[in-house]
């Protein structure tokens, strides 16, 4: 039997896969609810989960969304993922999680009720603060019973993010996985405490992040990338067969530092320059004024780079965050590259609409 990850969790025969009180037989699909809590109604909350078990052995892989509660875009990335023909061709098992902190995602916050951050709270504990109690249920029911993780994320409220994959430093399975997925811009980024990522990486889990478009908010371009991004990962690691998903044909600019330009002063900002977009050192990326525009201040690039996120609110104060520049490695093609990605997207025939809706 090939193996495309060595010392990953193969399953030997193929037997249901338990998820919950559901058992998921071979070539088949289900929907299960894991109980979480209830609200001060009494209303429950649950973990709803997707599993598609594949007829054949393979790696286990789960996808993951709105850990921010108001990070909403990949809830329609994974709807269209289980939705996508190649998923049909599985081998191995596929957990989808679209909505993991349901609380924040009623709410439209990024939070949990008491404002902890769930992504700061892993891999949690069983009788610790809620936040700590659905991380540490997540770890156990889904995370450690896997291979490989990609979690979806999106900028926070009023800033947006180009489509981009952040992996752990000096990683070579993940930096060959993050090349297959095929995003504009692959980010080595430390791995924060508390963070999902780093409590994966902790339980021999491969961890990819995807980060693309606002909270709140759907971005074509971002679903596409993502959705078709999952696909060409899952190919890589020989979930899907080689001829069900096409190569990314550019290869993704590799970045390992990046650097936040702020606001001079508060005021109103007018941005010239967007996410996607090159700048050479000292180029004008916007100008911050008062309201009658008689002091302005100019927002000028320290050094080259790849614009991968900015603000959307025009207006700022002193310090807020303007944009995110990254430096890449393949300058100043990568600019290009974008532009490209996103024509691919566009003529992929996966994503006609009937296979969508």
């Amino acid at each position: 039997m090939e193996d495309a990850h060595p010392g990953h969790r193969l399953m030997t025969r193929r037997e249901p896969f338990a998820m919950g009180n559901i058992a998921v037989a071979p070539g088949t699909r289900a929907t299960t609810e894991l109980p979480i809590s209830v609200l001060s109604n009494h209303t429950p909350i649950t973990l709803l989960t997707h599993v598609v078990h594949g007829t054949r052995p393979g790696p286990v892989m789960f996808v993951s969304a709105a850990v921010h509660g108001d990070e909403i875009i990949g809830v329609e990335i994974i709807r269209r993922l289980l939705n996508a023909k190649p998923v049909r061709r599985l081998r191995g098992t596929l957990i989808a999680i679209p909505i993991v902190n349901a609380f924040g995602f009623i709410s439209h916050s990024r939070y949990l009720p008491d404002r902890r951050d769930l992504n700061r709270s892993f891999p949690g504990a069983s009788r610790g603060s809620l936040a700590a109690q659905l991380a540490h249920l997540f770890m156990h029911e889904i995370v450690r019973r896997c291979d490989i993780g990609i979690d979806l994320h999106s900028a926070g409220q009023h800033r947006v993010n180009l489509p981009q994959i952040r992996i752990a430093p000096d990683d070579t399975r993940l930096s060959a996985l993050a090349g297959a997925f095929g995003a504009p811009v692959v980010l080595s980024s430390p791995l924060r405490d508390g963070s999902l990522r780093r409590a994966g990486r902790d339980a021999g889990v491969d961890m990819l992040v995807y980060e693309a478009g606002e909270a709140l908010r759907f971005d074509e371009f971002a679903v596409r990338a993502g959705v078709s991004g999952i696909l060409r990962v899952m190919r890589e690691v020989q979930m899907l067969p080689r001829d069900a998903v096409a190569p990314a044909r550019v290869t993704p600019a590799r970045s390992h530092s990046s650097h936040w330009l702020r606001a001079p002063e508060g005021g109103v900002v007018r941005a010239f320059k967007t996410i996607g977009h090159w700048v050479d050192a000292n180029d004008l990326i916007a100008v911050v004024s008062d309201p009658f525009g008689a002091n302005e201040s100019e927002v000028r690039a320290r050094e080259p780079g790849l614009i991968v996120g900015r603000t959307n609110l025009p207006v700022v104060n002193q310090g807020d965050a303007l944009f995110h520049v990254a430096l890449v490695e393949r300058a100043p093609h990568a600019s290009a590259n974008v532009d490209r990605i996103e024509s691919q997207l566009q003529a992929d025939p996966m994503f006609d609409e009937d296979e969508i809706l």
